[in-house]
């Protein structure tokens, strides 16, 4: 009987979304680096779209060759593998070539592996033009990971793609200069009908949900405590999500057609094939499983409604079939704002009161986690792996630290 209520509640909520399309009027924006957006609707407006509306080609037909960077990491693996079976050529970026002969398919004659310093802009340059017909790239570099087998140290450097080092942030240097690298080169475009052709994005970031929440005013993350009270944004090591909302910034300026994921918690034991849910204003909170993500990634290549625009995903579990992935990215990204025109406070408020409902678990308190506990755990009063929230025990280079 609960899961029936579930279910239906799911679905009530999700019709509440777009029953809302037209119930809030703009004003400031959530961004400050965008201006208001003076509209009357909660979305972007959505075109008309019919049961004829044509089929995206083969994205082997839209790009020439994607580079990948962070190709040998958990994700990265995944949106290469992906990329390969599309018969897409694809160019490796990575930090160790024999790492990447052991995790990838050197045999392929589709991939091209070249070891990449993602912390030198000249190299990174380099890599894109001298190997020739990359259009196109996915940045990899990055992502959020509850795993239990890796130490919390190892998961930052994850998180950072290697960001932290003597140099400065990867994301930093490496991301705006596969952007600038990419800006002089032919737009990528879809053409849609019989006259509209529509750009596609040039380079495709997988940030974090949480990069703007360290920023947000004491009375702002009070009153959205349930995604601003979450172990990485109250701990936030490093001041890693003020380096991804750094990076993010960057590829915006630098001048190519691009598009900002922002994944909320990846979680490998979360069913994947599982349908997402795309939010703006940085509220999302809840799971999404990486295969997901790196499908996610290689879809929104061919998605013009993706094209200048950040938003964030998770995910509803697909249980018993009643919500699998929508066919297309289309619809559900048309309906989202692009970054020029801003995402309102209000908007930003509607979406978190909908986003709560949606976390895993029975309690649904996600500012109650502590660092390296589930929800399960928490609905059932147990301690997470690292402790008790506030006195989480953090390995950093075989240290215990109090945080």
């Amino acid at each position: 009987m609960m899961m029936i209520h579930r279910r239906r509640l799911l679905a009530t909520l999700l019709a509440a979304v777009v029953a809302t399309s037209t119930a809030f009027q703009t004003s400031a924006p959530l961004l400050s680096s965008t201006p208001t957006r003076q509209s009357t609707n909660l979305f972007s407006s959505v075109p008309e779209r019919t049961s004829e509306s044509p089929q995206k080609p083969p994205l082997s037909t839209l790009v020439k060759r994607v580079a990948v960077a962070g190709a040998t990491g958990r994700t990265g693996k995944l949106v290469v593998q992906q990329l390969l079976s599309q018969n897409v050529p694809v160019l490796a970026l990575v930090r160790d070539t024999d790492k990447a002969m052991n995790t990838l398919d050197p045999t392929n004659e589709l991939l091209t592996i070249r070891q990449t310093d993602l912390g030198s802009k000249d190299d990174v340059i380099a890599a894109v033009k001298n190997e020739g017909e990359c259009d196109a790239a996915i940045w990899c570099a990055t992502g959020f990971s509850d795993a239990p087998d890796q130490s919390f140290f190892t998961k930052v450097k994850s998180i950072l793609g290697f960001a932290v080092n003597s140099k400065g942030s990867i994301d930093a240097v490496g991301l705006p200069a596969l952007g600038d690298a990419l800006s002089k080169s032919p737009k990528r475009t879809l053409t849609q009908g019989s006259d509209k052709s529509s750009p596609l994005p040039k380079v495709v970031m997988l940030s974090s949900a949480g990069v703007t929440r360290p920023d947000w005013s004491e009375e702002k993350k009070l009153e959205l405590e349930g995604c601003a009270g979450i172990p990485i944004v109250r701990l936030n090591p490093f001041g890693i999500l003020g380096v991804k909302k750094q990076s993010e910034t960057e590829l915006r300026n630098c001048g190519t057609e691009y598009t900002i994921f922002r994944p909320a918690g990846l979680n490998d034991k979360w069913p994947s094939g599982s349908r997402p849910i795309f939010s703006q204003g940085d509220v999302a909170v809840g799971r999404i499983n990486r295969q997901d993500v790196a499908t996610i990634l290689v879809d929104l290549l061919s998605t013009p409604e993706a094209t200048g625009k950040t938003f964030e995903g998770a995910s509803i579990a697909n249980s018993d079939g009643y919500y699998p992935p929508a066919e297309s990215l289309s619809v559900a990204l048309d309906r989202l704002t692009l970054d020029k025109d801003g995402v309102s406070e209000e908007v930003a408020r509607a979406t978190y009161a909908i986003m709560q409902q949606l976390l895993p678990g029975e309690k649904q308190a996600a500012n109650e986690l502590a660092m390296g506990q589930t929800y399960e755990q928490l609905d059932k009063d147990e301690t997470g792996r690292l402790g008790e929230k506030g006195k989480e025990d953090i390995g950093v280079v075989g240290e215990k630290v109090l945080v």
